[in-house]
């Protein structure tokens, strides 16, 4: 079966090569590609949660090549999961061809088949990509055609259906999108604006068969949109809404008295975007409104599988350890928030910026859930409701922050931060205010200094600390993070970090190098009870790494806390891991 299949993607590459040659001048082509492989060697740890895997070793690779010669190039994807990590969805189990294209290109059109990669707008109603890190990706296998009949039009139209793991989901997506720069259009006319607008309008369909014996759920599922964008000097604006039929789900039905009610609501979504930029001085300004906007191609699919549509995220994104240990998941059902930036940065010479300047960053953002007014008093409350533009529900989130950037000398720069943070758990991981878990309310602060001490060779020592009051979830109460990071010569690193929940309520979260009950009788015989709290558990991680031209390789020893990990407001569960792993990264 698996050589028949090599040999079909083979023919197909050879099909499409063979139909553009006569377009295709002889000239030599170009090969790149990339290739990464992780892995994991699990110990269990019944002290901070990390599961027992039979397997112990468990690994994620992939590798793809590209092929391009003038106006034609071609691609493939390699993905083998032996099985997949820790954290990633199960079935993603196996290996085999994921991803193959073939795609021309010349003045007139823009031709894809195979897997295809695009993004109408800002994504509202279609993104389709792929994200290694979250192994997350919702490719399309079908056709796609972008045609520039004039100039200043794009004009694009696909067909296809989804990347399920390794089959494809049974809904058949199309779309239609155009893009109208009116200064290219109207260039008579426009000429001496110092102002660009550009016009988009998008419009994207599912079919999926009704198999369902007790409802009437519609096959035909539309989603449109229209968008602006406007630049002017040193302004820039940009607005999109979008609407989806009703469309009955598995993320928007509920049950109530072992009854199923699906929502039948319209979905709709908002999403604004200003920023000025002018003399070391920017404003950023974004607003979002989302109301039953989940998306997929597959009404009965659930977690990150089979999505059409991405909602752009309005949080700050953090790489800091204690910043990201609770990340904002865009709630696609309903939310409403926004984000303001402001940065500035101090000139060389002036009284704040010293002798290299100083760039500080006042960032806040904010997310709360919708006010529903109920159509009735029924059970059917739940998924019938009306809402305003003018109420938001419950606060979800919220993230305040200062940053401030400082270079001291040639040797020595330095970033500090302080940060508060509210993050609903109940509602952001579980989307129940019944999930039974307290609102987590943090300050949190941040020191990273560099010295360079030679050309080539640093050290880079970062302290954080994430300090609340909660008591009650996994990981809880405060947080303290050390990091010392020596890189000898430009190619190689070596890293120590422990992350200590100093506080955590628990009794029983205590490591030593004895046993837990002999430590906690021994606490209880001397009567230094107060103790506790001092071995709460510290998670000690050793990192090292060697990096040569493209090609990385990086070991870790030690343990991994649970927690969140998010990109672009797309999120996954890290459970807790206590082993040795491995990274190896090439490309060329």
């Amino acid at each position: 079966m698996r050589f028949k299949f090599l040999l079909s993607i083979i023919s197909f590459h050879a099909l499409v090569f063979q139909l553009f040659a006569q377009t295709t001048e002889t000239t030599q082509g170009s090969v790149h590609g990339n290739f990464q492989i992780d892995g994991q060697y699990y110990n269990p740890d019944s002290l901070i949660g990390a599961p027992k895997v039979s397997e112990h070793w468990l690994s994620n690779a992939y590798g793809s090549i590209l092929y391009t010669q003038q106006k034609f190039s071609a691609g493939i994807r390699y993905e083998a999961y032996n099985n997949v990590m820790q954290g990633f969805d199960s079935r993603y189990k196996g290996q085999g061809i994921t991803n193959r294209f073939a795609r021309y290109r010349d003045d007139l059109l823009d031709i894809t088949i195979g897997n295809i990669y695009e993004q109408f707008g800002n994504g509202l109603i279609l993104r389709t990509y792929y994200e290694p890190g979250l192994l997350y990706d919702n490719a399309l296998d079908g056709i796609s055609i972008i045609s520039n009949p004039l100039k200043g039009i794009t004009l694009k139209g696909l067909m296809g259906k989804q990347r399920s793991f390794f089959t494809m989901g049974s809904g058949i997506v199309r779309g239609v999108d155009g893009e109208f720069a009116l200064n290219d259009l109207f260039d008579s006319l426009m000429t001496n604006w110092n102002t660009r607008v550009n016009l988009g309008f998008s419009f994207v369909s599912k079919f999926q068969a009704d198999e369902d014996p007790d409802f009437i759920l519609p096959e035909n599922v539309g989603a449109y949109s229209g968008r602006i964008q406007i630049n002017s000097g040193d302004f820039v604006f940009t607005g999109e809404y979008a609407q989806k039929e009703n469309d009955p789900s598995a993320t928007n039905k509920v049950q109530v008295g072992g009854k199923t009610y699906y929502s039948y609501k319209k979905g709709e979504a908002l999403f604004l975007s200003s920023s000025y930029a002018k003399n070391g001085f920017s404003l950023l300004l974004q607003a979002k409104r989302i109301d039953n906007m989940d998306f997929r191609s597959d009404r009965n699919a659930g977690l990150q599988n089979l999505l059409i549509n991405y909602l752009p995220a309005t949080t700050r994104q953090h790489t800091y350890l204690m910043l990201a240990f609770n990340p904002y998941a865009t709630q696609p059902l309903g939310e409403a928030g926004g984000m303001a930036e402001l940065q500035y940065k101090f000139k060389k010479g002036s009284l704040l910026g010293g002798a290299y300047g100083t760039d500080i960053t006042f960032n806040y953002s904010y997310a709360a859930g919708l006010k529903k007014q109920h159509v009735n008093d029924s059970a059917t409350h739940l998924t019938l409701y009306k809402t305003s533009y003018a109420e938001i529900g419950k606060e979800y989130y919220h993230d305040f922050f200062v940053e401030i950037n400082k270079k001291f000398s040639a040797q020595w720069k330095g970033t500090f931060l302080y940060a508060n943070q509210f993050y609903n758990r109940n509602m952001v991981q579980f989307g129940s205010p019944f999930a039974g878990y307290q609102d987590i309310s943090a300050d949190i602060v941040v020191a990273d200094v560099t010295w360079k001490y030679k050309s080539g060779s640093a050290l880079r020592m970062e302290a954080q600390a994430f300090i609340t009051k909660n008591k009650s979830n996994p990981n809880a109460g405060s947080w303290a993070t050390g990091l010392v990071e020596w890189t000898p010569q430009r190619h190689f690193f070596i890293a120590v970090l422990d992350q200590y929940n100093y506080s955590n309520p628990d009794a029983s979260k205590i490591t030593s190098t004895f046993k837990q009950n002999a430590v906690t009788e021994l606490l209880d015989i001397t009567g230094l009870d107060s103790w506790r709290g001092q071995l709460n558990l510290h998670y000690f991680l050793l990192s090292t790494g060697y990096t040569k031209g493209a090609h990385r390789i990086a070991l870790n020893f030690g343990k991994q806390r649970a927690g969140i990990f998010c990109v672009g407001g797309v999120c996954r569960n890290v459970p807790a891991s206590n082993g040795i792993s491995i990274s190896i990264t090439s490309s060329f």
